[in-house]
């Protein structure tokens, strides 16, 4: 049997300092390193790098609060289960959050290991993103906080660099009066999201003061098109129709051209159609999917 090096910090500065001499990997709920490196039933997954079991930092990477500036903090090592239940955190991160696999891996499986995996169909960095989160890096160095959709470049890819370690996530403050969500998978949990949206409008006296929205698993990292979301921003609320048009085809320029693109963009515009025109009509405001 192969032997992996595995090392236990007890403390974040000895986690960085091995971090830099080893450039061992991060381990916390191993979600997604242990299936990726599963050798078959009965058989230890190997790996052809050293491992860093960072689950004994809880104290200083598992906390979510809410600072003075009311910037809301998720350490990296909080689970879904924990994000899901947090009053602090915005309705499409936390509904994304509930709807992470079996309540098993919402137990075990952390943000900062579904953000540094990079996968276009993970849960939690399309709301995030919609968010405008940004994460934070940490080095014996010294940190540097990038936002979300410029730390991930691609499938599989981020900007993270071998003697870092993701401490936190930071969500600005947002005002919203409509958050939609929806994942589509084969089951409502426990499933790969197929296409996963999420939406927001901010309306004021009538007014759309930001709108935004995201799709994931519909192209190598996760969509936005700042340029369309523009378009209804400043706009009355039953002037939306007149834009949708423009809209809708500068989100679709934005989904890949590759794996089932017909259905992704049909399934995106249905979403995006229903929950913009309900708005136009006077939706209540509230979290919708």
């Amino acid at each position: 049997m192969e032997e992996v090096k595995c090392y236990i910090p007890k403390s974040l500065s000895e986690a960085l300092k091995i971090r830099k001499e080893s450039k061992a990997r991060p381990l916390a709920g191993g979600s997604d390193l242990m299936v990726a490196y599963y050798k078959g039933i009965g058989i230890a997954p190997t790996f052809p790098f050293p491992v860093m079991i960072i689950t004994s930092l809880q104290d200083e990477l598992g906390k979510i609060f809410m600072d003075e500036d009311n910037v809301v903090h998720i350490g990296a090592l909080a689970t879904p289960s924990d994000i899901a239940s947090s009053p602090l955190i915005p309705f499409p991160v936390r509904e994304a959050a509930s709807r992470m696999g079996a309540p098993s891996l919402r137990n075990t499986a952390t943000i900062g290991g579904n953000i540094a995996n990079a996968s276009p169909k993970g849960d939690l960095p399309q709301p995030l993103i919609l968010l405008d989160a940004s994460v934070t890096l940490k080095s014996e160095d010294g940190e540097r906080t990038i936002l979300l959709d410029d730390f991930i470049t691609g499938s599989k890819k981020t900007l993270l660099r071998d003697d870092e370690i993701i401490s936190e996530i930071l969500i600005p403050p947002v005002k919203a009066t409509h958050y939609f969500y929806h994942k589509i998978g084969m089951r409502r949990s426990n499933a790969i999201s197929k296409l996963s949206l999420s939406a927001m409008f901010d309306i004021e006296d009538g007014v759309v003061r930001d709108f935004r929205a995201s799709s994931g698993a519909a192209g190598p990292k996760v969509r936005r098109s700042r340029e369309a979301e523009m378009l209804f921003i400043g706009l009355k609320i039953e002037d939306l129709p007149s834009r949708l048009p423009e809209f809708l085809e500068k989100w679709n320029a934005i989904l890949s051209p590759h794996a089932m693109p017909e259905y992704r963009r049909v399934s995106t515009r249905r979403m995006l159609l229903a929950f913009i025109e309900k708005v136009s009509h006077g939706l209540e405001p509230g979290n919708y999917q």
